[in-house]
């Protein structure tokens, strides 16, 4: 069976897009991994499957595959590619679009500069529901973990945008242990369903630097959930403004939020190249 796909990214962060609006195509955990290898097979951080609306109050279901085989809840970059694929194959005029994940309803709004504002809804802080075990709710938390065989104490912001974050404040991103750093934390027993682990450097009340090491992937070029749940962490800390630009590797994202309000992300998309695919 031949299966067309398209190849996008949203700053480098990157994406297998597959419409199984007409086809219902299911792959294995294993198939995923073939198709995600960069060296055998596609190469992508994750797999959008763009499936037909399960209620008529949403335009498009859509589910998310990180590299590794496993469905995630949410994926910012890969909203804003998915909006971009609608509109290039013509599949839905309407503006803003309502797409519906594992866990909750998004809204993508293409502007006129060809860039997709996600409106990605309201944190959440509830340590049960993020789900961080152990604490109450608080600003900040802090765990042991061991890195390169050496116990260290780490602090960080704790909250879910759809997916779990953990965001630690840092001097200087660039010379930060992410990859040791991120692999521990995210594998900590308080995390029951692993953590992305966000690495934060301040340059400014309306600008920040930000390496993110997500679960199941790895470092990528750019995370937008990463990029709100640090601006919310900041926001609560005192430490940014409303609006802040965020420097990734992959580019700059734009995020807006305020206590009790959604969180908005703002940023570009690229299509790659179409293919297909046997199975």
């Amino acid at each position: 069976m031949q299966i067309p796909f398209t190849k996008m990214h949203g700053l480098g962060n990157d994406f297998m897009v597959i419409d199984t609006l007409v086809r219902d195509v299911k792959f294995t955990p294993q198939q995923i991994q073939h198709f995600a290898d960069r060296r055998f097979g596609i190469g992508f951080d994750q797999l959008l499957l763009i499936k037909p609306p399960s209620s008529p109050d949403v335009d498009f279901d859509y589910q998310i595959f990180n590299g590794d085989g496993e469905e995630v809840e949410h994926c910012g970059n890969g909203a804003r590619c998915f909006a971009t694929y609608v509109q290039d194959k013509q599949l839905s005029e309407n503006n803003p679009l309502k797409v519906k994940t594992v866990n909750r309803i998004l809204s993508l709004m293409r502007q006129e500069d060809g860039q997709v504002s996600v409106n990605m809804g309201e944190p959440v802080f509830t340590p049960g529901d993020i789900p961080l075990l152990g604490s109450d709710e608080a600003t900040t938390y802090e765990r042991s973990i061991t890195v390169a065989d050496k116990p260290m104490s780490v602090q960080f912001s704790a909250l879910s945008v759809g997916n779990p974050h953990a965001v630690i404040t840092v001097d200087d991103v660039e010379n930060t242990a992410v990859t040791e750093i991120g692999e521990a934390l995210g594998k900590h027993p308080d995390f029951p369903e692993g953590v992305n682990v966000g690495f934060m450097q301040i340059q400014s009340r309306e600008r920040i630097s930000l390496r993110v090491f997500e679960r199941g992937v790895g470092e990528t070029l750019a995370c937008g959930t990463g990029a709100c749940a640090a601006v919310v962490a900041g926001c609560l800390q005192g430490l940014l403004d409303g609006t802040v630009n965020v420097n990734l590797r992959g580019g700059e994202l734009v995020v807006s939020w305020q206590p009790g309000e959604p969180i908005i992300m703002t940023g570009p998309t690229t299509k790659v190249y179409e293919g297909t695919i046997e199975i």
